[in-house]
């Protein structure tokens, strides 16, 4: 059995991370007359917002783990 089922491809590997900006909105993914309405937008940066925070406490506990 080769390796293809182990490890995703380029392609895939690069949709992933296009699919992580665009939720960030590092990269727009739609134009804009085809936006979300205002409600669904402030969900949308809440969460965002908490996931920041998440990540900013795990690289904290880390860093407090590790030095």
């Amino acid at each position: 059995m080769g390796s293809k089922g182990l490890m995703p491809t380029f392609a895939a590997q690069n949709t992933m991370w296009n699919k992580i900006l665009s939720y960030l909105y590092l990269r727009k993914s739609q134009p804009a007359e085809q936006r979300p309405g205002f409600n669904l937008r402030m969900m949308h940066g809440i969460n965002r917002i908490s996931l920041f925070i998440f990540l900013f406490a795990i690289i904290v506990l880390l860093l407090r783990w590790l030095f």
